[in-house]
């Protein structure tokens, strides 16, 4: 029997390191390969637990790089490709737009065409709710898969384009792809630059805590275990060239966010602090997630038990964000990007 090798991109990051645990631990007998560049957001201590499973293998690389990507793909023979790899940070996007045209775009490119050099049976193309654009604030409004692309910010601009090439590669050269778009994630291991662990942990040590503008901005938020489940049902039967969506079905207010977690940690509201809103703010995301569904997938987490569990697992692993303290990570953010919105 032919062994299973699964390549996630960006597998140290926050969805994709949440991945790579539950695959290694869910599919003992596939050979699950980690590549991730570790960058500021990459961090492999996280997979600490996992690194002596027999099938688990980390590699270091740019996706960007096509003659290490094609040398890996023609020695490992992949089966299946799960591309989370990406840029993902809208602030950062905003001040430095050619790193996420140059890792989204390019990256993806490349990825690309080594699948197709090596005829894979699946290319999973994790993308985001954010390449539809914006909604209004009335609540029977939701997006689908037919819904145009009308990107906003140059984040979401360079993951449609990928999401474009994706879908070019399988009209043009019938590459099995599937791709899926998924609401804000959160859970363990989120890297505080976004709304969620930051709130968290400047509450923690009694910081304040920036909202921008009214804080109304509206985001339909998924806990990343029920993305990975949606994930793992879309590679192993998702229809080929079929672009799904994954959300929790659980919209908030970025404002209603910060005073659950809040609450959850007794914590005095005044912590909050209002700041001018970012440029291109989008109003409102929110998510159909019918056509997954149908496919068998229900998300098994509230917003309630869900944030509550999130905070639950900050307090309890505090050696995780400490190391990220002791490196700098919390002072660089702050000094950078700390005006956010979770996306």
């Amino acid at each position: 029997m032919t062994t299973r090798k699964i390549l996630i991109t960006g597998g140290s990051g926050f969805i994709g390191g949440n991945f790579v645990q539950y695959m290694v631990k869910k599919y003992p007998d596939y050979h699950i390969y980690n590549l991730d560049l570790l960058t500021y957001a990459g961090d492999i201590t996280k997979h600490r637990e996992i690194e002596s499973h027999k099938n688990y293998h980390f590699i270091q690389a740019d996706i960007t790089n096509r003659s290490v990507i094609m040398n890996l793909f023609e020695k490992e023979k992949f089966k299946y490709v799960v591309h989370f790899a990406a840029e993902s940070h809208v602030d950062r996007s905003i001040l430095d737009p050619e790193i996420f045209v140059r890792t989204n775009i390019l990256g993806t490119q490349v990825l690309l065409d080594a699948a197709k050099h090596m005829e894979v049976d699946k290319f999973i193309h994790v993308s985001t709710d954010e390449v539809y654009g914006e909604l209004d604030f009335d609540p029977s409004t939701f997006f689908t898969e037919e819904t145009p692309l009308k990107a906003n910010s140059p984040y979401s601009a360079s993951k449609a384009s990928s999401d474009l090439l994706v879908r070019a590669y399988h009209e043009t050269f019938q590459l099995p792809v599937n791709i899926t778009r998924c609401s804000n994630n959160y859970g363990p291991f989120h890297f505080p630059e976004k709304l969620i662990p930051l709130t968290i942990l400047r509450a923690l040590n009694n910081e304040t805590i920036p909202v921008y503008g009214d804080g109304k901005n509206v985001r339909d938020w998924l806990h990343v275990h029920d993305h990975c489940t949606a994930l793992d049902l879309v590679l192993h039967k998702g229809v080929n060239g079929e672009i799904y969506n994954v959300g929790g079905n659980n919209e908030k207010t970025n404002l209603e966010v910060v005073t659950t977690i809040l609450h959850a940690l007794g914590k005095s509201e005044d912590l909050i602090t209002f700041v001018p809103d970012r440029l291109g703010h989008d109003k409102r995301y929110a998510i159909c997630s019918n056509k997954l569904k149908k496919l068998g997938w229900t998300p098994q987490y509230s917003f309630e038990t869900g944030i509550s569990m999130t905070v639950e697992w900050f307090v309890q692993n505090k050696w995780w964000w400490r190391q990220l303290l002791s490196d700098g990570y919390l002072k660089y953010i702050e000094n950078q990007y700390s005006k956010n919105d979770g996306d």
